[in-house]
């Protein structure tokens, strides 16, 4: 792709001239024994907002409906997919090139790094062209047998891995996760117009953290500011929203690995924009 491309081809200096064609293509092909439907990025402009959560919810709704689901982990120095789902073991070859997924005791496919490294709690002191790569490489190397629908849970920004991901898979669609605070809806609209860029389709917006019901006083405050989901979803003509609220209780199931028992249905309106 030419230097300083901003993928808006139509008013290309560089196409025009003759400098750049426009069509190439930078998809990777999957795993000879890999046959997937639908792709789904969940993303964001912004780190901390629960992407990872967000994913892992999705995933566990999609399965419950019978949907054979997988989880690709492209958050390569943050992955915490694993934990969620409770699976410590090692990823292992399939006798042919390939590796085979990880599988959650609800049999939800995952592969992540931090099921082919030695110590999980070591850091990821990578570049970014080598995050990329390990990207492409869970795609292409791992036979994902056959999958309904794959979500990819993308790092924060929009820099080397969440392009990747856009050029490299067929990415069918996005999922875009914000908070109610003002700077983090700011930047989160950076992620939305990057989906728009590579001419991916965003079919869902998920306000996490949106609020807290006191389990003493039983009321619901809104800690980080007042919802403006609806608002941001407008602006963008993206039909299908959810709120999630601050939950002790999910939290909890998450680290102890018991994601799947967490009540996901909060979250089904956007599954349902998905399939």
């Amino acid at each position: 792709m030419s230097e300083g491309c901003n993928h808006d081809c139509a008013n290309c200096a560089k196409k025009a001239d003759g400098g750049c064609s426009g069509s190439a293509d930078f998809r990777v092909p999957a795993n000879a024994k890999s046959k997937i439907g639908k792709v789904i990025a969940v993303m964001s402009g912004k780190g901390g907002v629960g992407k990872s959560l967000v994913t892992e919810l999705l995933a566990v709704a999609a399965s419950r409906r019978g949907l054979k689901t997988a989880v690709l982990d492209a958050d390569i120095t943050g992955p915490s997919i694993p934990t969620a789902f409770g699976v410590a073991e090692r990823a292992v070859a399939d006798g042919e090139g390939g590796i085979l997924p990880c599988r959650s005791q609800g049999g939800i496919g995952i592969m992540s790094l931090n099921l082919l490294v030695d110590d999980p709690s070591s850091p990821v002191v990578w570049r970014g062209p080598v995050i990329a790569s390990a990207v492409k490489q869970f795609w292409s190397e791992v036979s994902w047998g056959d999958v309904d629908i794959m979500f990819v849970d993308m790092p924060p920004g929009t820099g080397d891995v969440p392009l990747t991901v856009f050029q490299s898979l067929p990415v069918t669609g996005a999922v875009v996760v914000t908070s109610p605070q003002d700077l983090v809806q700011l930047i989160v609209e950076k992620a939305v117009r990057m989906a728009d860029m590579m001419k991916v389709p965003v079919f869902g917006l998920v306000e996490n953290m949106s609020s807290f019901k006191c389990p003493s006083c039983g009321q619901t405050h809104e800690i980080f500011g007042k919802s403006k989901a609806a608002d941001l979803a407008s602006a963008h003509g993206i039909k299908a929203v959810a709120s999630l609220p601050i939950d002790p209780s999910v939290a909890q199931a998450v680290d102890a690995g018991l994601v799947e028992r967490v009540d996901v249905s909060l979250i089904e309106p956007i599954l349902d924009a998905l399939i």
